[in-house]
């Protein structure tokens, strides 16, 4: 399996979705990333992040709000924005750097 650093450093855009499991916006968001895999199959990786499972993690990106998304390819953070949206506003913020 790789490691969450190899992850973020594929060229392979991945959408970090950091949730917790108390919170209605991220259990509004589960059928949006279900939907946006379906549609943008291999083309994304999502990876969901627990902050209460996670911490570390959660703290080293400074995440203050859940649901956080992150965008990164190639190593490089290039989108980040918190609270819900619909699969059309997400898949305008990763169509870009597919």
């Amino acid at each position: 399996m790789a490691s969450f650093k190899e992850i973020i450093d594929s060229e392979t855009p991945t959408l970090i979705d950091f949730h917790a499991t108390w919170c209605g916006p991220c259990k509004a968001m589960a059928p949006v990333l279900d939907q946006l895999k379906n549609e943008m199959g291999s083309n994304v990786r999502i990876l969901k992040i627990d902050v209460d499972k996670n911490p570390e993690i959660a703290q080293k990106y400074q995440v203050r709000g859940v649901p956080t998304f992150i965008l990164y390819k190639g190593s490089e953070l290039r989108w980040r924005q918190s609270g819900g949206m619909d699969l059309q506003t997400l898949k305008s913020k990763i169509k870009p750097f597919l």
